[in-house]
């Protein structure tokens, strides 16, 4: 039997005023309960019950003993109380880890949708495309971006991220419209410098199955911003994912193209250190990204969905 224990079946003894029925109430035996009082009085030195056959009664060291103890046991069950609100409570810290551009455009307002509905949330959120230790860094919850690599950490998906070829209508019009991979080797693109470093588009066709082609172009990032804006100024075609590329599709300012032909895209998952016990504000935050991510227009803003802009479709193929 450890110290807590211990505690907990001497102020039974005290409060219930036997032996008996203290073993009743924590499941042993008499026996027992008299041997545990008896090795307790002989570790300290001192008697700390009376007993006779019709009554026990508490010595001045027992009732010290009694007190003490039963302040620890209360300041045991109130520390335990305060662990089970800090897990299931919706308040407190968040500490939430994504990449820059889909934490600016897609994380971001989601965090504050959450936090209104939440308001005893705070959020910090670290934005970085590059890899973090979420253990290290304290992260509750990290939002990534693709293939998840290997490892002890928990995930769990919550959609899909569709990329697109898209270009200035001004672009076109000067150019022409390809209507096959194969026909960007003949156009100025823009290349997306951290996906597609080696020069070359991977488009899957329900028929031809895998084409890749080469591409060469005016302008390279590492930026999806910076492509962004100079697809929209007229400089090139840019495979962008379409939480970028949505609003100006939407605007008329880019138009889409091969439609047939679909790039990979990401998976979306949400990737915290551990399922188990999971904080409930970490759990209700992750059921948050997830009814967004489930529907098939979730880059489309809201403004966008309610002016019924037209849109492209995400389709995902396996």
């Amino acid at each position: 039997m450890d110290r807590l224990d211990g505690y907990r079946l001497f102020v039974r003894v005290v409060e219930t005023g036997s032996f008996s029925s203290a073993a009743r109430d924590l499941g042993v035996t008499q026996p027992t309960v008299t041997r545990h009082v008896a090795a307790l009085e002989q570790r300290l030195g001192v008697r700390l019950v009376n007993r006779n056959t019709r009554r026990l009664s508490l010595t001045e060291a027992g009732r010290l003993y009694y007190d003490r103890s039963k302040a620890l046991l209360d300041l045991v069950i109130e520390t335990e109380n305060l662990a089970v609100d800090e897990r299931t409570a919706l308040r407190g810290k968040l500490r939430i880890a994504t990449s820059v551009a889909f934490g600016r455009r897609v994380v971001v307002p989601l965090i504050l949708s959450f936090m209104r509905a939440h308001p005893d949330i705070e959020v910090d959120l670290r934005c970085d495309d590059t890899y973090i230790d979420l253990v290290a860094q304290g992260i509750d919850v990290s939002v990534r971006l693709g293939r998840l690599p290997d490892s002890s950490l928990a995930a769990r998906s919550l959609g899909f991220n569709p990329w697109a070829m898209v270009a200035s209508p001004d672009y076109l019009k000067r150019r022409g419209t390809p209507a096959t991979p194969q026909e960007l080797e003949r156009h100025d693109v823009l290349v997306y410098s951290s996906v597609h470093g080696d020069d070359h588009l991977h488009f899957q066709h329900a028929k031809q199955g895998r084409v890749s082609v080469r591409v060469r172009g005016p302008f390279r990032s590492n930026n999806l911003s910076s492509l962004l804006a100079a697809a929209r100024d007229g400089m090139g075609i840019a495979a962008l994912p379409l939480y970028v590329a949505g609003t100006s599709l939407a605007e008329g300012r880019l138009e889409r193209m091969l439609d047939d032909y679909e790039l990979p895209g990401q998976d979306i998952h949400a990737v915290f250190p551990s399922p188990k016990l999971l904080p409930s504000r970490v759990s209700a935050f992750v059921d948050h990204l997830k009814g967004h991510f489930a529907r098939a227009d979730w880059y489309v803003n809201e403004p966008e969905r309610a002016s019924g802009a037209a849109r492209p479709s995400a389709r995902k193929k396996r």
